[in-house]
Formats: C-alpha cells, sequence, structure tokens
C-alpha cells in the first residue's frame, strides 16, 4: 500500500491546506500518516471559555484533532510533543519547550523515526517561508529537510518517491486579497503575510471538489479556533467551493508523473 505523510506544525493546519488531497489519497486507498508538530497551545480561542479552557488549550486542540483526522481518514496521527512556539517577537516563541526553540537534530531524529517505520511514497510540508512565516511552520519545513537529508546521508535502502510543498499560486493570493472584505483585510496579524508561490513554481494542481464538503467538515472540528464571525466561517457555500475546490503544491523533490501540472501527487509511482 503506497503511502502520504504529511509535516504540520499545529491541529487545524492539515484541514485548511492539505485536506482534500488527504480525503482524495485515502478515497484512492492509500495509506495517510498525519505528524503535527505541536499542540496548538498557543492558539486563539473561540466557542469556549477563555479562563477555563487556555490552561488545557493543548489537551482540548489534541482532541480537535483526532476528531478532524478521522474524518479525513488518516491511518496514523502522532505528535512530536513540542510546545507551540506562537508568533515572532511573544514569549511563547522564547519558551525553551517550543518547536521554534528545539535542537534541530533532535526534532529530526523523531521524524526519521516514524519516517522509518512507514516508508511514505510522498511527503507534503512547508516550503521555506512557511506559507505566511510563522515560526513552527518554518521549522516544520527545516525538520522534515533535516530528516530526509539524514536519510539519504545514511545510505537507506529507502527514500521517499517525492517530496511536496503546499502552495498558494501567488496570482491567486493577490486577486484573493483584492477580493477579501476591507474588514478581514484590517484584522489580519502583520505577521501573517501571506505572498504565495511564485506560479511558475507551482507544479501540481489537484481537483478536490468532491471532498469539499468533508474537508470543511475537518475545519469545523478544529471548535476552538473557528471564530464564528470570521470572513472565513461566514463565506458563501458556492465562494468557499471556489476557493478551497483545488489544491496546489510544489513538487521540491523527485520527478512529475506527467506534464505539468500534475493532478495528483502520486502521479508516476506504481
Amino acid at each position: 500500500m503506497s503511502t502520504l505523510l504529511l509535516v504540520h506544525a499545529h491541529p487545524d493546519d492539515e484541514a485548511v491546506s492539505t485536506g482534500g488531497a488527504m480525503l482524495k489519497a485515502a478515497a484512492d486507498g492509500r495509506r495517510v500518516v498525519l505528524v503535527t508538530a505541536t499542540r496548538g497551545e498557543a492558539g486563539e480561542i473561540y466557542n469556549m471559555d477563555e479562563a477555563a479552557t487556555r490552561p488545557r488549550l493543548g489537551e482540548v486542540r489534541a482532541k480537535e484533532l483526532e476528531n478532524a483526522s478521522r474524518i479525513l481518514g488518516v491511518d496514523r496521527g502522532e505528535i512530536l510533543g513540542y510546545r507551540d512556539s506562537g508568533m515572532v517577537r511573544t514569549a511563547d516563541n522564547e519558551d525553551p519547550g517550543s518547536f521554534h526553540q528545539a535542537p534541530l537534530r533532535e526534532a529530526a531524529a523523531k521524524l526519521i523515526a516514524i519516517l522509518r517505520e512507514e516508508k511514505p511514497d510522498v511527503v507534503v510540508t512547508y516550503a521555506q517561508d512557511g506559507i505566511y512565516g510563522h515560526p513552527d511552520h518554518i521549522k516544520a519545513h527545516q525538520v522534515t529537510i533535516a530528516a530526509l537529508d539524514a536519510l539519504l546521508r545514511s545510505s537507506e535502502p529507502w527514500t521517499p518517491k517525492k517530496l511536496y510543498y503546499t502552495a498558494i499560486p501567488r496570482s491567486m493570493m493577490q486577486a484573493f486579497m483584492e477580493q477579501m472584505p476591507e474588514e478581514a483585510r484590517r484584522d489580519m496579524n502583520p505577521d501573517m503575510r501571506i505572498e504565495g508561490t511564485p506560479d511558475e513554481l507551482v507544479t501540481t494542481r489537484i481537483d478536490v471538489s468532491d471532498f469539499v464538503d468533508r474537508k470543511r467538515d475537518a475545519f469545523a472540528a478544529h471548535v476552538s479556533q473557528n471564530d464564528p464571525n470570521s470572513w472565513f466561517a461566514t463565506m458563501a457555500d458556492q465562494v468557499y467551493r471556489l476557493a478551497f475546490g483545488t489544491e496546489y503544491y510544489q513538487l521540491a523533490r523527485g520527478k512529475p508523473g506527467s506534464a505539468l501540472p500534475e493532478n495528483d501527487l502520486f502521479l508516476g509511482i506504481s
């Protein structure tokens, strides 16, 4: 059985950026393995009492991740056990237990152990910028690359056939920002600027329209992270399908399985 392994930073990242590809892989009979670096302890809290939930937010979000994973067809989920690093210039970012502060070799060794057990054909994580510059997303990229490089240096008899980065085409991101309501742009964290992947680097475009409803259900399972008043939550169904019915990826290692753009992560893998 071929295997898809994804390395994400926090609970809910998997549903937003890769939920469609995960559902498609599961529907195609592939094994889906989700590795999440942290429990998201520094996240914002919605739909719950802040004072009561904050001390146990990691536990709450880990449970939400389990619920979302069931919807997404995950066969195995692992949390590396680091603390959410929060955004730059925050106390969370300086916490010695945070993912951001974790020794690269130590974190990579944890991932290597899972890679050796699962031997995935395809690995997915973020590009160098972590999509929007979050320290944990950037660290997930660094740890994944360090783990894969270590496997190559060890002359491992097995190595993933493909490595992909999640992508948002830059032209699409620019158009999206132009159409975003003014209040939504105004409320955006300035440290969360998303420039998008240069269009010429986007190698893979996957139609996940058949899975949009379940993808949305998976994100809704992250109850503590769903602001009921946000533009995302109130987005009309037709607009949501247009925005999230296609997922984009950048092939970082390996050979494309067809003329570009590919329409599946497993093209060319027997």
